[in-house]
Protein backbone atom coordinates (compact mmCIF):
# COMPACT_ATOMS: atom_id res chain seq x y z
CA UNK A 1 0.00 0.00 0.00
CA UNK A 2 3.15 2.34 0.81
CA UNK A 3 4.81 1.77 -2.54
CA UNK A 4 1.43 1.96 -4.28
CA UNK A 5 0.82 5.66 -2.43
CA UNK A 6 4.42 6.79 -3.87
CA UNK A 7 4.37 5.87 -7.16
CA UNK A 8 0.98 7.97 -6.90
CA UNK A 9 2.71 10.69 -5.55
CA UNK A 10 5.58 10.57 -7.69
CA UNK A 11 3.15 10.14 -11.31
CA UNK A 12 0.61 12.68 -10.17
CA UNK A 13 2.22 15.23 -8.20
CA UNK A 14 5.53 15.02 -8.93
CA UNK A 15 4.95 14.55 -12.67
CA UNK A 16 7.31 12.61 -13.02
CA UNK A 17 8.13 10.33 -16.82
CA UNK A 18 6.74 7.00 -16.63
CA UNK A 19 10.19 5.71 -17.49
CA UNK A 20 11.42 7.74 -14.36
CA UNK A 21 8.14 6.12 -12.17
CA UNK A 22 9.12 2.74 -13.37
CA UNK A 23 12.98 3.27 -12.39
CA UNK A 24 11.72 4.00 -8.87
CA UNK A 25 9.35 1.01 -8.14
CA UNK A 26 11.82 -1.69 -9.91
CA UNK A 27 14.65 -0.36 -7.34
CA UNK A 28 12.51 -0.59 -4.04
CA UNK A 29 10.67 -3.87 -5.33
CA UNK A 30 14.41 -5.26 -6.00
CA UNK A 31 15.30 -4.17 -2.56
CA UNK A 32 11.67 -5.87 -1.07
CA UNK A 33 12.76 -9.13 -2.95
CA UNK A 34 16.10 -8.68 -1.27
CA UNK A 35 14.66 -8.15 2.36
CA UNK A 36 12.35 -10.84 1.63
CA UNK A 37 14.82 -13.80 0.76
CA UNK A 38 17.49 -12.69 3.38
CA UNK A 39 15.96 -11.72 5.96
CA UNK A 40 12.46 -12.96 5.33
CA UNK A 41 10.46 -9.66 5.91
CA UNK A 42 7.42 -9.48 4.43
CA UNK A 43 7.57 -5.61 4.41
CA UNK A 44 10.29 -2.96 4.05
CA UNK A 45 9.06 0.24 5.59
CA UNK A 46 10.48 -0.48 8.57
CA UNK A 47 13.66 -1.44 8.24
CA UNK A 48 16.97 -0.20 9.84
CA UNK A 49 20.10 0.98 8.28
CA UNK A 50 22.21 -1.81 8.42
CA UNK A 51 19.98 -3.90 6.35
CA UNK A 52 20.07 -1.55 3.94
CA UNK A 53 23.94 -1.96 4.20
CA UNK A 54 23.61 -5.38 3.38
CA UNK A 55 22.02 -4.89 0.37
CA UNK A 56 24.68 -1.98 -0.66
CA UNK A 57 27.27 -4.28 -0.27
CA UNK A 58 25.59 -7.17 -2.20
CA UNK A 59 24.82 -4.75 -5.03
CA UNK A 60 28.49 -3.88 -4.99
CA UNK A 61 29.48 -6.94 -4.45
CA UNK A 62 27.43 -7.64 -7.85
CA UNK A 63 29.98 -5.51 -10.19
CA UNK A 64 27.64 -2.82 -11.08
CA UNK A 65 28.91 0.66 -10.69
CA UNK A 66 29.21 2.59 -8.13
CA UNK A 67 26.71 5.24 -10.16
CA UNK A 68 24.13 2.45 -10.43
CA UNK A 69 23.89 1.63 -6.59
CA UNK A 70 23.94 5.54 -5.97
CA UNK A 71 20.58 6.21 -8.21
CA UNK A 72 19.06 2.61 -6.91
CA UNK A 73 19.84 3.93 -2.84
CA UNK A 74 18.67 7.81 -3.97
CA UNK A 75 15.25 5.38 -4.77
CA UNK A 76 15.10 4.13 -1.89
CA UNK A 77 16.25 7.18 0.06
CA UNK A 78 12.77 9.10 -1.58
CA UNK A 79 10.81 6.55 -0.70
CA UNK A 80 11.16 7.17 2.91
CA UNK A 81 11.86 10.52 3.01
CA UNK A 82 7.79 10.24 1.33
CA UNK A 83 6.58 7.43 4.14
CA UNK A 84 8.61 10.20 6.71
CA UNK A 85 6.37 13.04 5.12
CA UNK A 86 3.43 10.87 5.60
CA UNK A 87 3.65 10.26 9.12
CA UNK A 88 4.36 6.49 8.37
CA UNK A 89 7.98 6.40 9.91
CA UNK A 90 9.56 8.85 12.08
CA UNK A 91 13.20 8.83 10.27
CA UNK A 92 14.63 8.32 7.47
CA UNK A 93 17.33 5.08 7.89
CA UNK A 94 19.02 6.67 4.89
CA UNK A 95 19.63 10.35 6.02
CA UNK A 96 22.86 9.87 6.91
CA UNK A 97 23.78 7.68 4.34
CA UNK A 98 27.04 8.70 1.94
CA UNK A 99 26.62 8.38 -1.88
CA UNK A 100 29.84 5.65 -3.10
CA UNK A 101 32.61 7.73 -4.92
CA UNK A 102 32.03 8.12 -8.39
CA UNK A 103 34.72 8.76 -11.55
CA UNK A 104 33.72 11.75 -12.99
CA UNK A 105 31.33 11.49 -15.91
CA UNK A 106 32.83 12.86 -19.26
CA UNK A 107 30.66 13.10 -22.52
CA UNK A 108 32.72 14.44 -24.93
CA UNK A 109 30.35 16.63 -27.81
CA UNK A 110 30.68 16.50 -31.37
CA UNK A 111 33.10 19.23 -32.73
CA UNK A 112 31.79 21.90 -35.43
CA UNK A 113 33.82 20.01 -38.09
CA UNK A 114 31.66 16.64 -37.80
CA UNK A 115 28.63 18.36 -37.57
CA UNK A 116 29.60 19.71 -40.43
CA UNK A 117 30.20 16.35 -42.13
CA UNK A 118 26.86 14.37 -40.76
CA UNK A 119 24.66 17.34 -42.05
CA UNK A 120 26.31 18.25 -45.08
CA UNK A 121 28.61 15.61 -46.47
CA UNK A 122 26.61 12.53 -45.81
CA UNK A 123 24.60 10.78 -48.62
CA UNK A 124 20.97 10.31 -47.07
CA UNK A 125 18.43 8.63 -49.57
CA UNK A 126 15.63 10.93 -50.61
CA UNK A 127 13.09 8.73 -49.64
CA UNK A 128 11.27 8.84 -47.01
CA UNK A 129 13.40 7.59 -44.29
CA UNK A 130 16.29 9.48 -45.28
CA UNK A 131 14.64 12.32 -45.23
CA UNK A 132 13.53 11.69 -41.59
CA UNK A 133 16.84 10.82 -40.77
CA UNK A 134 18.45 14.44 -41.76
CA UNK A 135 15.60 16.14 -39.91
CA UNK A 136 15.87 14.02 -36.67
CA UNK A 137 19.80 14.87 -37.00
CA UNK A 138 19.18 18.94 -38.00
CA UNK A 139 16.44 19.32 -35.01
CA UNK A 140 18.45 17.62 -32.23
CA UNK A 141 21.41 19.60 -32.67
CA UNK A 142 19.71 23.00 -33.44
CA UNK A 143 17.24 23.07 -30.37
CA UNK A 144 18.77 20.68 -27.56
CA UNK A 145 15.65 18.64 -27.46
CA UNK A 146 15.99 15.34 -25.50
CA UNK A 147 15.26 12.00 -27.39
CA UNK A 148 12.17 11.61 -25.86
CA UNK A 149 10.83 14.94 -26.58
CA UNK A 150 11.68 14.51 -29.93
CA UNK A 151 9.51 10.96 -30.31
CA UNK A 152 6.68 12.79 -28.68
CA UNK A 153 7.12 15.72 -30.49
CA UNK A 154 2.87 16.41 -31.93
CA UNK A 155 1.88 17.96 -35.28
CA UNK A 156 0.34 20.37 -33.28
CA UNK A 157 2.78 21.84 -31.52
CA UNK A 158 5.25 23.13 -34.56
CA UNK A 159 4.76 26.30 -36.16
CA UNK A 160 6.35 26.81 -39.44
CA UNK A 161 4.58 30.39 -39.95
CA UNK A 162 6.88 31.11 -36.74
CA UNK A 163 9.69 29.28 -36.71
CA UNK A 164 8.94 28.02 -33.63
CA UNK A 165 7.97 24.49 -31.71
CA UNK A 166 6.29 23.29 -28.15
CA UNK A 167 7.99 21.03 -25.86
CA UNK A 168 6.59 18.90 -23.26
CA UNK A 169 9.72 18.41 -21.19
CA UNK A 170 10.43 16.60 -17.79
CA UNK A 171 7.71 16.67 -15.30
CA UNK A 172 5.00 17.73 -18.13
CA UNK A 173 6.91 21.08 -18.25
CA UNK A 174 5.98 23.00 -21.52
CA UNK A 175 8.69 25.31 -23.14
CA UNK A 176 8.86 27.12 -26.34
CA UNK A 177 11.78 26.85 -28.73
CA UNK A 178 12.77 28.92 -31.97
CA UNK A 179 13.42 26.70 -35.26
CA UNK A 180 17.00 28.30 -37.47
CA UNK A 181 15.87 28.50 -41.27
CA UNK A 182 17.58 25.64 -42.27
CA UNK A 183 15.51 23.08 -39.34
CA UNK A 184 12.37 25.07 -40.88
CA UNK A 185 13.39 23.98 -44.42
CA UNK A 186 13.97 20.79 -43.27
CA UNK A 187 10.57 20.06 -41.30
CA UNK A 188 8.60 21.47 -44.78
CA UNK A 189 10.44 18.65 -46.56
CA UNK A 190 9.98 15.78 -44.48
CA UNK A 191 5.85 16.95 -44.31
CA UNK A 192 5.86 16.32 -47.94
CA UNK A 193 7.07 12.95 -47.49
CA UNK A 194 5.17 12.00 -44.28
CA UNK A 195 1.76 13.31 -46.27
CA UNK A 196 2.41 10.88 -49.30
CA UNK A 197 3.03 7.73 -46.97
CA UNK A 198 0.09 5.12 -47.89
CA UNK A 199 -0.87 4.52 -44.06
CA UNK A 200 -0.14 6.89 -41.35
CA UNK A 201 -1.35 5.41 -37.53
CA UNK A 202 -0.16 7.52 -34.99
CA UNK A 203 -1.37 11.12 -37.27
CA UNK A 204 -0.81 13.24 -33.79
CA UNK A 205 3.06 12.38 -33.73
CA UNK A 206 5.63 14.02 -36.51
CA UNK A 207 7.96 11.65 -36.59
CA UNK A 208 6.94 8.08 -37.64
CA UNK A 209 7.98 4.72 -39.20
CA UNK A 210 7.32 4.11 -42.99
CA UNK A 211 4.47 2.04 -41.61
CA UNK A 212 2.86 4.93 -40.08
CA UNK A 213 3.57 4.44 -36.96
CA UNK A 214 5.29 6.50 -34.19
CA UNK A 215 8.78 6.28 -33.93
CA UNK A 216 10.63 4.42 -30.64
CA UNK A 217 13.63 5.57 -28.97
CA UNK A 218 16.32 2.84 -29.61
CA UNK A 219 15.44 3.62 -33.26
CA UNK A 220 16.41 7.32 -32.90
CA UNK A 221 19.33 6.01 -30.67
CA UNK A 222 20.55 3.97 -33.76
CA UNK A 223 20.28 6.17 -36.47
CA UNK A 224 22.41 8.55 -34.46
CA UNK A 225 25.16 6.25 -33.50
CA UNK A 226 25.20 4.74 -37.63
CA UNK A 227 25.11 8.31 -38.82
CA UNK A 228 28.02 9.40 -36.26
CA UNK A 229 30.23 6.33 -36.86
CA UNK A 230 30.65 7.32 -40.65
CA UNK A 231 32.58 10.91 -39.43
CA UNK A 232 33.39 10.39 -35.99
CA UNK A 233 35.64 8.10 -34.18
CA UNK A 234 34.29 8.94 -30.69
CA UNK A 235 33.47 6.18 -28.40
CA UNK A 236 29.92 7.51 -27.44
CA UNK A 237 27.58 8.57 -30.18
CA UNK A 238 24.18 9.17 -28.97
CA UNK A 239 20.99 11.63 -29.04
CA UNK A 240 22.00 12.92 -25.42
CA UNK A 241 25.60 13.29 -27.20
CA UNK A 242 24.26 16.07 -29.34
CA UNK A 243 22.28 17.70 -26.47
CA UNK A 244 25.29 18.47 -24.84
CA UNK A 245 26.98 19.43 -28.68
CA UNK A 246 24.10 21.94 -29.12
CA UNK A 247 25.15 23.03 -25.23
CA UNK A 248 28.09 23.45 -25.98
CA UNK A 249 28.60 24.88 -29.24
CA UNK A 250 26.21 27.59 -28.08
CA UNK A 251 28.34 28.70 -24.86
CA UNK A 252 31.46 28.27 -27.70
CA UNK A 253 29.89 31.18 -29.56
CA UNK A 254 29.49 33.55 -26.46
CA UNK A 255 25.39 32.22 -25.31
CA UNK A 256 24.75 33.19 -21.91
CA UNK A 257 24.45 30.21 -19.50
CA UNK A 258 20.80 31.11 -18.54
CA UNK A 259 19.91 31.51 -22.39
CA UNK A 260 21.09 28.01 -22.66
CA UNK A 261 19.68 26.37 -19.61
CA UNK A 262 16.06 27.93 -20.78
CA UNK A 263 16.49 26.15 -23.97
CA UNK A 264 17.66 22.93 -22.59
CA UNK A 265 14.83 22.95 -20.35
CA UNK A 266 16.79 22.91 -17.01
CA UNK A 267 15.19 23.80 -13.70
CA UNK A 268 18.52 25.10 -12.42
CA UNK A 269 21.61 26.16 -13.63
CA UNK A 270 23.50 23.87 -11.38
CA UNK A 271 22.18 21.45 -14.21
CA UNK A 272 23.39 23.46 -17.37
CA UNK A 273 26.94 23.96 -15.71
CA UNK A 274 27.91 20.58 -16.58
CA UNK A 275 28.34 21.67 -19.96
CA UNK A 276 30.76 24.54 -19.25
CA UNK A 277 33.80 22.77 -18.50
CA UNK A 278 33.72 21.84 -22.45
CA UNK A 279 33.80 25.99 -23.08
CA UNK A 280 37.17 26.66 -20.71
CA UNK A 281 39.58 25.22 -23.59
CA UNK A 282 37.81 27.92 -26.07
CA UNK A 283 37.74 30.54 -23.60
CA UNK A 284 41.20 29.87 -22.99
CA UNK A 285 41.96 30.35 -26.95
CA UNK A 286 39.83 33.54 -27.24
CA UNK A 287 41.67 35.20 -23.64
CA UNK A 288 45.17 33.89 -25.54
CA UNK A 289 44.71 35.68 -28.90
CA UNK A 290 42.58 38.69 -27.44
CA UNK A 291 44.30 40.09 -23.95
CA UNK A 292 47.27 42.42 -24.54
CA UNK A 293 49.88 40.42 -22.66
CA UNK A 294 48.19 37.00 -24.29
CA UNK A 295 49.11 38.62 -27.79
CA UNK A 296 52.91 39.81 -26.68
CA UNK A 297 54.01 36.49 -26.08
Amino acid sequence: MSLERFIAYLSLEKKYSVHTVTAYQNDIEAFASFCSGEFGLEGIDDVEYPIIRNWIVCLVDSKISNRSVNRKTASLKSYYKFLQGIGRIGTNPLAKHRALKTSKKIEIPFSDEEMRKVLSHIEYSDDFEGIRDTLIIELLYTTGIRRAELIHLKMADVDLAGSLIKVLGKRNKERVLPLLPSTVRALEGYFEQRASLETIVDTAYVFLLKSGYKTYETLVYRLINSYFSKVSSKVKKSPHILRHTFATHLLNEGADLNSVKELLGHSSLASTQVYTHNSIAELKKVHASAHPRGKKQ
